[in-house]
């Protein structure tokens, strides 16, 4: 997955979170969601930095941090597992929901 790819997946993401009205949220690494909305902002919140760690060549990290957001997408419901695999692959095109 290159860094344009990243990009492109981050950036389907934060259209669904736009669409939806969801907010970015930032947490600390100590607090704890009361409800899945909460994950959902996180998540928004989660765009702009994976953005900055691509453009700064922190590929490892812009990674990381997709998964998380994929997981938290995955286990709300949002997007299957083999949607999420799709999204990564290097030859499907990008598709919404």
């Amino acid at each position: 997955m290159n860094s344009e790819k990243i990009l492109k997946v981050v950036y389907m993401y934060k259209d669904y979170f736009l669409e939806n009205n969801i907010e970015p949220l930032d947490f600390t690494h100590n607090d704890k969601l009361a409800f899945n909305i909460d994950a959902l902002s996180h998540c928004c919140g989660m765009v702009n930095k994976i953005e900055k760690f691509v453009v700064e060549g922190r590929k490892e990290k812009a990674f990381r941090w997709l998964g998380f957001m994929q997981g938290c997408l995955w286990s709300l419901g949002i997007y299957s597992l083999d949607d999420l695999k799709d999204h990564n692959r290097p030859d499907t095109k990008i598709f919404t929901r």
